[in-house]
């Protein structure tokens, strides 16, 4: 299956990363953004630190350590852009150093790497995912990649806003439904009729009146629109409040 990730910032790529890496097996994740921002500080070279649970013949078990450097390229990924989380790993000599691109490394980024283990030999191994090991490893995950919009097949579920502003739009309608037929004639105080009738009136604005006046097949459908927004949200079937 095709992906592409140009819908993501360099941040929504760590995300990414870190989810894929949690639903492969991974635990005790650490994604070093460091800040609630749209946005990551300096990371000292790595974005993710994430553990993979061993075992061995006789049955004792151990954690090999996983530094994570993720790399959002328009471009295929230079060799310096390796330099720091190289620089990093040899300090603290993780299990795994490992570089995932959402596009290519570079030839010379490939070359220089196959130099740098030659020449250092480092303690820890090094891995490289690109596009193509990303698309293998998430064949099956359609979850992941419907939350993160990165499926280009021509049909695809809708992003999760334009679900949630139906699922508003039936609200609404269904509350505009069950208004009383006078609200002058309710028992409510003069400050909810007030209330009531201002947003009567924003409803009738925003979706013409004659949109919000059903018979009752309309009115069947509005609920079954909104049961089942609902229900992709989360929400149990025939759920409809409002």
């Amino acid at each position: 299956m095709r992906i592409h990730f140009k819908n993501l910032t360099c941040v929504g790529f760590e995300e990414f990363c870190f989810e894929l890496l949690r639903r492969a097996g991974f635990s005790n994740l650490d994604w070093r953004k460091g800040t609630p921002k749209d946005s990551s500080p300096a990371d000292s070279g790595r974005d993710i630190v994430a553990h993979q649970q061993r075992e061995d013949v006789d049955g004792s078990r151990f954690s090999d350590v996983w530094f994570v450097d993720c790399k959002h390229y328009s471009k295929a990924v230079p060799p310096t852009e390796l330099q720091n989380a190289l620089a990093w790993a040899e300090a603290e000599s993780p299990s795994v150093l490992l570089f995932i691109a959402s596009g290519y490394f570079s030839n010379p980024t490939k070359e220089y790497l196959e130099k740098y283990k030659q020449g250092r030999k480092p303690r820890f191994r090094i891995k490289m995912w690109e596009l193509p090991q990303i698309e293998h490893l998430t064949s099956g995950r359609r979850s992941l990649l419907f939350r993160f919009d990165l499926i280009k097949e021509k049909y695809k579920i809708r992003p999760i806003s334009q679900i949630r502003k139906a699922e508003n739009e039936f609200n609404d309608k269904i509350w505009y439904g069950r208004k009383p037929a006078n609200v002058d004639k309710e028992a409510w105080g003069p400050e909810l009729k007030r209330s009531v009738k201002r947003s009567l009136r924003e409803m009738e604005k925003k979706y013409g009146k004659k949109n919000l006046l059903v018979d009752d097949f309309g009115w069947g459908m509005f609920n079954g629109k909104l049961s089942a927004l609902r229900w992709v949200l989360g929400d149990e079937w025939d759920m409809l409040d409002t």
